[in-house]
């Protein structure tokens, strides 16, 4: 579990996190995700710090279950599959769990999150997964 893969791996997946999440969210989508939400909950301004941490443990929880369900083949292409699944986890499931429970976005907004949230673990998967094929 704290081997030095599963750590190179955390680092460089909580760091491509929090910068991929802010050129997301933090940038390129913030005036579609304004315009679908139904009521402002963010932050002014929000914890970067805690942000980062929290990547981090995402990060490393990715890692550590992708060691273990890719049962030592590692590479890019089988992270990327790894993440899209968590991200329909997060972004399907979650999702519209949320949706039927809250009032923060329209359907629209959440239909578009999820999608983004499947690309975006993906990738997120894919960097773990070529960091386990690099130094593993």
């Amino acid at each position: 579990m704290f081997s030095k893969t599963n750590l190179l791996a955390t680092i460089t997946g909580g760091i491509a996190m929090f910068l991929l999440g802010y050129l997301i969210w933090g940038m390129a989508m913030v005036s579609f995700f304004e315009s679908h939400s139904l009521n402002n909950i963010m932050k002014d301004p929000p914890a970067i710090g805690l942000i980062f941490i929290a990547n981090l443990i995402q990060a490393f929880a990715m890692s550590t279950l992708y060691n273990k369900w890719s049962s030592g083949t590692y590479s890019t292409k089988n992270g990327f599959e790894f993440g899209a699944w968590i991200g329909i986890f997060i972004g399907l499931g979650l999702g519209l769990l949320w949706f039927s429970t809250s009032e923060l976005m329209d359907t629209t907004g959440t239909l578009v999150e999820a999608i983004i949230d499947i690309i975006f673990y993906g990738i997120i998967g894919g960097i773990i997964g070529l960091t386990y094929s690099k130094v593993h």
